[in-house]
């Protein structure tokens, strides 16, 4: 017996320090199985407990903690925390996005506006994807929404499907960066940070990487006009504008404009918010003259393009202006898009029940996996877990930049295999407090002095936080496209025409990932592009 005692201390030793590691290996195991993400990380979560209660290396409280931290006491618990009620209002608008005609309606217009530039089919793919980014943050929607209504067309117009299903697959992901994105606002709970900070600090971000798509695309249609035929006169089915309703609304729209910007002058400020009765005014001349123009340019641009630019405003506008915070918006917008659809004539009985049950479901999901993130990440820390890797960074002794620089490696590497989900649940909550704790060693690429007290400390973690979110944010954008798990191109494969081949896609999507490594990039050595927006917005 005292043989076996010798032989299980070193054992138990090495338990007792390495188990966290072996949590991660078992939840790699599993995912790789295919087994359903939620069940994976509730599964090895409440499995390493209860192998380490029969170590005594942990109690049964553990398990109370776990519920603790999902539901609390008093409404303390995450899933009463009011940033993630955003969640089901972002994908109750994306989904109502989805069912109504604004999409189409908006890629059309959009190619007529774009027809005289080289590869204008394929950037009005990318513009629509950039605003619908603005409008919602379901991906999968996106990808299946645009593949279906631009896909057919731009074949048919002898683009080359690699150019064609890249454009798509790239553009159609925007929305994981571009607010209002989910995963921000995942982000922003778990590093308790302000999810309006995280928003509009994304923006830039999200906005150079669609410039990147645009000029590549120009440029490539400008060397190879074969991969990307322009559009043809013959095919603009659109008949000219009348002036008259031209005039019309430009008189409408300065009238307004005047008397948001004048109504102090006009004693009128203290009745309504102009700034607001203008805009709204603005859009209901567009809606109505748009109708009342038909089928011409102005037309198009006013029924197709102005609702959901007017969306865009509704939540992002709501927001910078201070009128709502971003949960607020998110209903703000949840209600925009159900207006867009009745302006559309698709706002029925039949069309909520689906996007209500639709919207029931992903929410479900979503929290599904949030809970396993949960119980895993309590009982990683619970076993030391965080401890270990801090020790594994100090074993490397790799300065601060190469740190950074190998975190940013493994999420790419990571973004192979897995769903940006698990990525930022999983490894968001441990590498955070490492990054915090080398903060001090970025102050001065952020533009800050070295921090003398805990003030000036905390100001500059609370900044490298924020910048650390949207390299990741930015980062987790490949997690879409690259083989051999990217979703995007699973989903944009299962909705294409059967000509289409998964090495064409393969191929298509190659360039855009190398351009969102190259605006990975970019943040990193202009950390302003994430920083001066929010700084200009709450100074």
């Amino acid at each position: 017996m005292e043989f076996l005692a010798d032989l299980w201390e070193p054992i138990y030793d090495h338990l007792y320090v390495y188990i966290g590691a072996y949590m991660f290996v078992a939840l790699a195991l599993m995912l790789f199985t295919g087994f359903p993400v939620a069940f994976a990380l509730c599964g090895v979560a409440t499995g390493f407990a209860l192998w380490s209660i029969y170590l005594d290396i942990l109690d049964w409280p553990v398990f109370y903690q776990v519920v603790q931290k999902v539901w609390g006491d008093s409404g303390s618990g995450a899933v009463h925390n009011s940033i993630l009620v955003a969640i089901p209002c972002f994908v109750f608008m994306g989904t109502m996005l989805e069912k109504s005609r604004v999409a189409e309606d908006l890629l059309h217009i959009l190619q007529v506006m774009l027809r005289r530039i080289p590869g204008g089919l394929a950037l009005s793919v990318t513009l629509m994807g950039t605003i619908m980014a603005a409008t919602t943050g379901i991906i999968g929607a996106s990808v299946v929404m645009i593949t279906l209504l631009a896909l057919p067309t731009m074949l048919a117009r002898g683009y080359s499907p690699a150019l064609a299903t890249g454009t798509i697959a790239a553009s159609s992901t925007l929305g994981i960066l571009i607010p209002p994105s989910i995963m921000l606002v995942l982000m922003a709970n778990l590093l308790a940070v302000s999810v309006g900070n995280l928003f509009i600090g994304a923006i830039l971000p999200g906005l150079m990487l669609s410039g990147l798509y645009f000029a590549y695309i120009m440029t490539v249609a400008a060397l190879k006009p074969s991969i990307a035929p322009a559009i043809k006169q013959s095919e603009i089915d659109m008949a000219p504008t009348g002036r008259g309703n031209l005039l019309l609304f430009l008189g409408i729209s300065a009238l307004a404009i005047f008397i948001a910007f004048e109504a102090e002058f006009l004693h009128v400020y203290d009745a309504f918010n102009w700034p607001l009765l203008a805009f709204l005014a603005v859009f209901v001349a567009a809606m109505l003259i748009g109708k009342r123009e038909g089928n011409t340019l102005l037309g198009g641009i006013l029924k197709g393009f102005v609702p959901p630019i007017f969306l865009i405003v509704m939540v992002l506008g709501s927001i910078f202006a201070g009128w709502a915070t971003p949960t607020e918006a998110a209903g703000v917008g949840a209600f925009g898009a159900m207006i867009l659809a009745f302006i559309n004539g698709s706002l029925t009985m039949e069309v909520m029940r689906a996007v209500v049950h639709r919207t029931a479901l992903t929410t479900a999901l979503i929290f599904f996996i949030f809970v396993g993130a949960t119980a895993f990440a309590t009982v990683f820390r619970n076993v030391y877990g965080e401890d270990l890797i801090i020790e594994l960074i100090e074993w490397l002794d790799l300065a601060p930049w190469p740190l950074l620089f190998v975190l940013m490696g493994a999420i790419f590497l990571m973004g192979f295999f897995f769903d940006f989900l698990e990525i930022t649940l999983i490894i968001l909550p441990v590498f955070a407090p490492v990054i915090k704790l080398l903060a001090p060693a970025f102050a001065g690429h952020l533009g800050y002095a070295d921090p003398t007290n805990a003030a000036q400390l905390a100001e500059v973690q609370a900044q490298v936080i924020y910048w650390f979110a949207i390299l990741v944010a930015v980062n987790l954008q490949t997690s879409f496209l690259t083989p051999p798990f990217g979703f995007a191109l699973f989903y944009m494969k299962g909705v294409a025409p059967k000509t289409v081949k998964m090495q064409e896609i393969y191929a298509g999507i190659i360039p855009f990932v190398i351009l969102q490594l190259i605006g990975l990039g970019l943040v990193l050595e202009f950390p302003g592009l994430a920083l001066w927006l929010p700084s200009l917005v709450f100074e």
